[in-house]
């Protein structure tokens, strides 16, 4: 029998005249992995907060087992500015002793990308002081990871890491024995490590077996049955869940209720998106021209992150985009927002960018615009446009636009300067889609943003007709609101992966596999920085490039003839033979693949 671990009984704190905890009772046993969801200001914080002893609730009681070894990640690090990377991480370790432990080394590589901490000027021995949030908050996780805990508590734990690190902290914390409590917006990892799920609402917190995909579907039974909560709200929650089920039936692995009553709820929701006549309203509002790039240069400063780059952003295209950190995507997003701003007037450092010139671009950067602070909320939507059309004959007040994000109508009154972070990004994203653009580049705009916040902005999105450019880490938002994903792997190209975040990542740890075994092991006495590596030549290089190409498009069409061959043992599922002809099919299409891909894995280097 699990041993358990943290008791919460009766446990009530109030700030002000609100009751964030109303009388909760909880518990955390030995190999509990439990996800903490809600709306941003419910409580989730505080309930973790609590259950850590970081607070002292008003009433009820708190008990944690005798020896307990608890870690905790909260939002602020405690940090000492003055000291090093080596000193709060491994602290007195000799270097032999920490290289030579298992997890140390896994963490710092799959944190930072190497045991040298690559990413910062004086690797280990950086000192902390001057580096950025999202630098100090990770070396805050991998000091907190490297220890033994029966308990792990996290706070946001994917704030500030990409797709890769998310991808290798999900696997990480599957693999550890400790228990977890996890507050996270990030439904893709909720998914992939959580196996039950606490949702804080208006003080109570109703508890659920499974993961987020379970999670969605226990809801959705519970409030079908209950009938307690508005039309509008329900329509939201059959509607993931209508994606849940069709679009990723893998998600869940060990669903807790019936499955029939599930596809009860969704069997007249339609799919999430018209994309041929959304595809049909978008060419009639933007022609035929988007962006065109042609044989573009992107640098930032020195730097050449993008090179001969030559795409195209058609009508009604939504791409997520995504890519090693400094790989280029938000420099390629404001080259093309310049050159769209300025007309066509403001060109990248090399190639040309040609504008439709239909292009209304509305653009959604990392930075939150700073707004009049005396505004009220409502004030700050109006002073754009009273109505907007979202097309197909929809149309929104102002007011109405609010409360989709969350703005309530005693919310709409609140000054923008009181306001929370995560609050001023939801009015930001609004003001932009107020103005009726017909293109759309969000830069992570997934920040601060709860769960229910993103479900409803995805919902708004399925019916905006036209293109878009999404930046983002959380691997859910993206599949859910893009068509197709293109990558920036780092070596100055950007490619459609026919596979997706997937594939992404498939790529990115072959790469780092074949430059780890292409990397010259060092003679005797010899530093690894002595030895120079011979430079391809310039036909070399272009030779590669060329094949490159030819491959990537030998993978594409390998896909879709994969693709089909699925549909169609599906279509055969009761006829063995034929499905036993078509498997052989698939195993020799997957040899060809893999074949090609360890090519392209040489020629990345030459090339």
């Amino acid at each position: 029998m699990a041993v358990n671990l943290v008791n919460v009984e009766g446990v009530s704190k109030v700030y002000g005249t609100r009751a964030l905890l109303d009388g909760i009772s909880l518990g955390v046993s030995e190999g509990d992995r439990i996800g903490v969801v809600g709306r941003n200001g419910d409580g989730k914080t505080t309930l973790i907060r609590v259950l850590a002893k970081l607070e002292e609730a008003d009433s009820g009681r708190v008990t944690h087992s005798g020896g307990l070894r608890l870690g905790v990640l909260t939002q602020h690090d405690s940090l000492d500015p003055e000291a090093t990377v080596r000193h709060e991480v491994i602290r007195d370790m000799a270097d032999h002793e920490w290289a030579g432990n298992a997890r140390i080394r896994d963490v710092l590589t799959g944190l930072f990308g190497g045991l040298d901490l690559p990413g910062f000027p004086q690797g280990l021995d950086t000192v902390i002081g001057p580096l950025s949030g999202g630098e100090r908050r990770r070396i805050a996780l991998a000091k907190l990871l490297i220890e033994d805990q029966d308990l792990i508590v996290l706070d946001e734990p994917t704030n500030h890491l990409d797709v890769e690190g998310i991808s290798w902290l999900a696997g990480h914390l599957a693999a550890r024995r400790s228990a977890l409590v996890c507050v996270t917006h990030d439904r893709w990892f909720l998914d992939q490590v959580c196996t039950r799920m606490w949702d804080v609402q208006r003080g109570t917190v109703h508890e659920y077996e499974g993961g987020y995909s379970d999670y969605v579907f226990a809801r959705a039974e519970r409030e079908r049955i209950a009938a307690t909560e508005e039309a509008k709200r329900q329509n939201l929650v059959r509607k993931e869940l209508a994606w849940l089920r069709r679009g990723a039936p893998a998600r869940t692995s060990k669903p807790r209720f019936r499955v029939e009553a599930a596809n009860e709820l969704i069997a007249d929701v339609p799919p999430p998106r018209d994309s041929s006549e959304l595809m049909k309203f978008a060419s009639s509002r933007l022609g035929k021209t988007v962006f065109d790039l042609e044989d573009v240069t992107v640098q930032a400063g020195p730097k050449v992150l993008l090179k001969h780059l030559t795409w195209q952003l058609g009508p009604g295209d939504r791409i997520g985009l995504v890519g090693v950190n400094g790989a280029g995507k938000t420099s390629l997003l404001r080259a093309l927002a310049d050159a769209a701003y300025s007309e066509g007037e403001q060109q990248p450092a090399g190639g040309q960018v040609r504008v439709g010139k239909t292009v209304k671009l509305a653009y959604l950067s990392q930075e939150v615009a700073e707004l009049n602070p005396n505004w009220r909320v409502l004030e700050a939507v109006q002073q754009v446009r009273d109505r907007v059309d979202l097309g197909k004959g929809r149309e929104m007040t102002a007011g109405q636009l609010c409360e989709t994000f969350g703005f309530g109508k005693e919310k709409q009154w609140t000054p923008v300067g009181d306001l929370s972070g995560g609050e001023r990004r939801r009015l930001q994203l609004l003001r932009l889609l107020m103005d009726e653009p017909n293109v759309l580049f969000l830069d992570e705009p997934t920040n601060d943003l709860d769960i229910q916040t993103l479900t409803q902005l995805e919902d708004l999105l399925d019916g905006w007709p036209g293109s878009m450019i999404v930046i983002s880490h959380d691997r859910f938002f993206v599949e859910r609101t893009t068509d197709r994903v293109h990558a920036l792997l780092g070596d100055g190209t950007l490619r459609m992966l026919p596979r997706g975040i997937d594939e992404y990542l498939e790529r990115r740890r072959r790469m780092e596999e074949a430059a780890a075994a292409a990397a010259p092991k060092p003679a005797a006495g010899e530093k690894a920085s002595d030895k120079a590596v011979p430079e391809k030549s310039a036909a070399d290089q272009r030779a590669a490039k060329k094949e490159l190409q030819k491959i990537e498009r030998q993978l594409d069409k390998i896909s879709e003839k994969e693709q089909s061959l699925h549909a169609r043992i599906a279509e055969h599922a009761t006829d063995f033979a034929k499905v036993a002809e078509l498997d052989a099919e698939l195993r020799e299409l997957g040899g060809q693949r893999d074949e090609l891909e360890l090519r392209w894995l040489e020629l990345a280097e030459d090339a």
